[in-house]
């Protein structure tokens, strides 16, 4: 009997992956409300796949076949939903523990175009001169007109001391930029922060990761004035490219005393959640301005706009990127995951954060120097993101009055600085009784 070979055996095969989805809590309770349409786009498609089967030039297994229809799936929904291999989904992990492999850029398709959220500050991409909007057009003699996004990180990434090109289109360039970088292990320092004058702190998260909040919580007891409150705080979220939403909330909760942060909206009701704030002893007693950019994007665009809408914090810089829809890790049986959009972030007034971004109170460009690329052996130029504290490899560490004076120099710290001033001698006068 060879009545479970091609169409059958596939179409077994698939039904059967449709089970372990149903187990694993990925398909809508109900199986019927797939409908008949569904199961004959199931038919079709084990026919086509039969077909293939039996008349490619070569033989191909079914697991390459299907594995490359659900990549194909994914990829159609939009460009952060994806499928993730063991070994990516392993990857996904590292990266949020603060340490990977690779150039340092956060990525996305927009419009079609693979574009750059963010370079990492203190990475190869940065140290390059990679800008946040930047659109990447070719890896290493290769277009990625046709590249998705997961086959695109496959390509920057690679071994440490190893090469990669990237073929870039900026905004206002009539002619293609080329970077060669040398790839690094990509560890990234998530908080810094320094005193900027008695009383005004800096404060710049790079990412959110696991101890983002701990390390924030740490950075302003360790640097809290010896008599009293601090007079201000600037807390910088430009070319942040995101990170764990979970953080965002408690970094957005250590400077409200109540009311909502965010807000997620979908389809299901598990996919509808508030996250409002709730931490003791919040630091309320001071006032703010949040530095962002094009490249702060994600849990930067959730903590701007949480302490934008609650009037706790000026927002400075330019508009956001605009990247609000929830990614869900949904772990397989296999070790592997699929990356699903599940729903989208509002603030807590209700502006949805996606494709719109966050437009600060005050706008302010940030001049900067024309970028250098860098070359193979590591000739490296300074990046329009890249934090003052930043080392380059081998290099010798810069003295803390040095550093600060840097981020002093930087005409949007500079401008925050004068804001926060400003407010503390209003304060004061209106303590005094001269104020009208």
């Amino acid at each position: 009997m060879k009545l479970w070979n091609g169409k059958h055996r596939v179409l077994g095969w698939f039904l059967a992956l449709g089970w372990v989805l149903f187990v694993a809590g990925l398909l809508v309770p109900r199986v019927s409300a797939v409908g008949s349409a569904g199961y004959q786009s199931l038919e079709t498609f084990a026919n086509i796949l039969a077909i293939v089967q039996r008349n490619y030039v070569k033989e191909v297994e079914t697991e390459k076949l299907v594995t490359g229809a659900i990549k194909g799936m994914l990829a159609s929904l939009d460009p952060h939903s994806s499928y993730l291999t063991e070994a990516a989904y392993q990857e996904l992990q590292t990266e949020t523990e603060g340490r990977f492999g690779g150039l340092g850029l956060e990525i996305t398709m927009r419009n079609g175009v693979l574009t750059v959220v963010s370079p990492i500050e203190g990475t190869p991409a940065s140290r390059a001169g990679v800008q946040p909007g930047d659109q990447i057009v070719g890896i290493d003699d290769h277009s990625t007109e046709e590249m998705t996004l997961t086959d695109a990180v496959k390509r920057l990434r690679g071994v440490r001391g190893s090469s990669v090109t990237i073929l870039v289109r900026r905004k206002d360039q009539d002619k293609l930029l080329t970077f060669t970088i040398v790839r690094d292990v990509i560890e990234i320092s998530s908080v810094r922060a320094y005193v900027l004058e008695p009383g005004f702190l800096y404060v710049r998260i790079a990412q959110f990761q696991d101890r983002t909040s701990e390390n924030l919580v740490a950075a302003v007891i360790k640097n809290q004035p010896a008599a009293g409150s601090f007079k201000g705080l600037v807390l910088d979220l430009r070319n942040n490219p995101g990170g764990l939403l979970s953080q965002a909330v408690r970094v957005s909760d250590l400077f409200l005393d109540s009311g909502l942060i965010v807000y997620t909206d979908g389809r299901l009701d598990q996919q509808k959640q508030k996250f409002s704030a709730s931490r003791p002893n919040s630091r309320t007693d001071f006032p703010m301005v949040v530095l962002v950019n094009g490249g702060s994007a994600s849990a930067s665009e959730i903590v701007a706009g949480a302490l934008q809408d609650h009037k706790r914090a000026l927002v400075l810089g330019t508009k956001t990127f605009g990247k609000g829809s929830v990614q869900t890790i949904l772990p397989l049986d296999d070790r592997s995951a699929l990356r699903l959009t599940t729903a989208e972030y509002f603030t807590p007034n209700g502006r949805s954060i996606h494709e719109t971004g966050i437009q600060p109170d005050i706008v302010m460009e940030r001049s900067t120097p024309a970028p250098q690329a860098a070359n193979a052996e590591g000739t490296q130029g300074k990046s329009p993101g890249e934090s003052p504290a930043t080392v380059p490899p081998g290099g010798k560490t810069e003295p803390p009055d040095s550093v600060v004076q840097r981020v002093k120099n930087d005409p949007q710290v500079a401008r925050a600085l004068e804001l926060l001033k400003g407010w503390e001698m209003f304060r004061g006068l209106a303590g005094s009784g001269k104020a009208t």
